[in-house]
Order: structure tokens, then C-alpha cells, then sequence
């Protein structure tokens, strides 16, 4: 049974830090691409960050690039977002998803996810 399962979330002020993690079990995490996707009431769910299999490439959206950073740990089948310098605006809850992917490369499509974490909400007042 394929497991994603999400910690690190809280309620912080502007500016402040978080890290989420997303422990993967019940798969071969390797070979698969990794992604942060987050969703807010009334909108659709957004890209955040994507990391490919290797951990070699990342993508971010533009609204978070510059302040999260994606990692992996393989042998500790384990994806990260860094979170520095929150704003308001990235309240949400945030999901972790897993990508089977033959070679390298990545996905920004929702659909396209093979395995969903829990969710896990993250709330930035100012």
C-alpha cells in the first residue's frame, strides 16, 4: 500500500519559516518525480514545486521562486519544501504527489500524479 504521509505544517507570521515533509512508503521513491502542489477555497490546485527523480532539476511557480526550496532524500524516501520569508498569500493547504516517471523530467499537471499525501494546512497571518 502506497503511502504518502505529510508533516509540518502550522500557523506562523509574514516572514516567518516552515518545512514540510512528505515520507513516502509502499513504493520504489526513486523513480519517481516528486511535486508541492497547494489549494486555497475558490481556486484551482496550484503548482509550487517539482523536483525530478534525481533530485538534479526543480521547477518552482513564479509566486514562491526565490523563498521555497524542494529536496529529496532518497534513501530516506523523503521529499522537503523549505519555506522562508511566508506571506500571507501562501496560505493553503499544501499536498505532496508522486510522479512514476521512466526517465527524467517532471509534470505540472495535478492529473497526471499518481499518489496524494494527506494535506496539510499551512496558515500565514500578517
Amino acid at each position: 500500500q502506497v503511502q504518502l504521509v505529510q508533516s509540518g505544517g502550522g500557523l506562523v507570521q509574514a516572514g516567518d519559516s516552515l518545512r514540510l515533509s512528505c515520507a513516502a512508503s509502499g513504493l520504489t521513491f526513486s523513480l519517481y518525480a516528486m511535486g508541492w502542489f497547494r489549494l486555497t477555497p475558490g481556486k484551482e490546485r496550484e503548482i509550487v514545486a517539482v523536483i525530478t527523480r534525481s533530485g538534479s532539476i526543480t521547477y518552482y511557480s513564479d509566486s514562491v521562486k526565490g523563498r521555497f526550496t524542494v529536496s529529496r532524500d532518497n534513501a530516506k524516501n523523503t521529499m522537503y519544501l523549505q519555506m522562508n520569508s511566508l506571506k500571507p498569500e501562501d496560505t493553503a493547504v499544501y499536498y505532496c504527489a508522486a510522479d512514476r516517471r521512466l526517465s527524467g523530467g517532471y509534470s505540472m499537471t495535478p492529473g497526471e500524479y499518481d499518489y496524494w499525501g494527506q494535506g496539510t494546512q499551512v496558515t500565514v497571518s500578517s
